[in-house]
């Protein structure tokens, strides 16, 4: 069974910054394509960033530039640096695995997610 424990949110200034942490449980972590998703009040979840298990990355319109994600196979864990903080970018992320080494493949196993409120 896989786990996904996403950390690092919180209340942060606009134009602020923070490092998402996802730690994922399993031995084949290096196979899969790995992503970052968010869901504000009232609205879907959304795409923000993936990592393939190449490292080719991919990013939502609206964080290109301001995100990054990134990951480390041995440690088993993805983050996401989030920076230049804008309100609307207040949503509980979760971190997610994909089903293959590709981001085309979807994606199959969500963590609980994590808080970020951007507000001065």
């Amino acid at each position: 069974q896989v786990q996904l424990v996403e950390s690092g949110g919180g209340l942060v200034q606009p134009g602020g910054s923070l490092r998402l942490s996802c730690a994922v449980s399993g031995r084949t972590f290096s196979s899969y394509a790995m992503g970052w998703f968010r869901q504000a009040p009232g609205k879907e979840r959304e795409f923000v960033a993936a990592i393939d298990w190449t490292g080719f990355r991919t990013y939502a319109d609206s964080v290109k530039g301001r995100f990054t994600i990134s990951r480390d196979n041995p440690k088993n864990a993805v983050f996401l640096q989030i920076t230049s903080l804008k309100p609307e970018d207040t949503a509980v992320y979760y971190c997610a695995k994909g089903r293959t080494e590709y981001v085309s493949g979807g994606f199959d196993y969500w963590g609980q997610g994590t808080q970020v409120t951007v507000s001065s």
